[in-house]
């Protein structure tokens, strides 16, 4: 792609999720995960009656929330949220119960619950659910989102992450054009019952404001 500049605050972003927090001692750690729970919980249950709530802790992203909500026909459907982001949300006062109901009300259009899938249990299997699953969900998402404009999408590498799925716009010629993020971000949205096109629509729509387009 001509003119092609990765847009590195959109990849790194995410990884950003410990970092802000290293300072903190265990005490305030353990406060903090306490509540941003608690206010997950509170958040949800706004909208749902039956909710309940872990925390893991990812080595490459720190602590991840999952959130379990049971349906009266008792399906159950999960998704989990980075410690950041959430933090985020709830400081922002933009109404952080239907931003996390939202996710719910889309996950229960799969009829039947839909709780986290399994870890893969190998780079092979690993590398068959980018291929299979991810980088086509990608490109319909995207190419869906923004058509009938013609859209770069695709696999490349970035020297400080590695393999990474892009995004740009052709028509854009000066100046960042595409977004990046490293796939092993957007795998693991996936495994977090997350759509991870998100990311890279709204990549896009960043990008198309930066060249005054939005």
């Amino acid at each position: 792609m001509n003119n092609e500049t990765t847009n590195e605050n959109e990849i790194t972003n995410e990884n950003e999720e410990v970092n802000d927090n290293t300072e903190m001692s265990e005490e305030d750690m353990a406060q903090l995960l306490k509540a941003v729970h608690h206010n997950g919980l509170v958040a949800l249950r706004v909208h749902f009656k039956d909710v309940e709530g872990q925390v893991l802790n990812m080595e490459a992203y720190g602590p991840v929330f999952v959130f379990h909500v049971k349906t009266e026909l008792d399906q159950v459907y999960s998704c989990g949220f980075f410690l950041r982001e959430l933090i985020a949300r709830f400081q922002s006062g933009k109404d952080p119960a239907a931003w996390m109901a939202s996710f719910f009300v889309e996950l229960m259009k799969i009829e039947g619950g839909k709780t986290l899938p399994k870890p893969p249990a190998s780079e092979e299997e690993a590398k068959g659910i980018i291929d299979n699953v991810l980088v086509p969900l990608c490109i319909e998402e995207i190419t869906q989102e923004f058509a009938p404009e013609k859209v770069h999408v695709g696999l490349a590498w970035n020297e400080k992450l590695g393999p990474v799925f892009e995004a740009g716009f052709p028509a854009i010629t000066d100046g960042n054009n595409v977004c990046a993020f490293p796939l092993h971000l957007l795998l693991t949205h996936l495994q977090l019952n997350r759509d991870p096109s998100e990311l890279l629509v709204q990549g896009m729509y960043n990008i198309r404001r930066e060249h005054g387009l939005e």
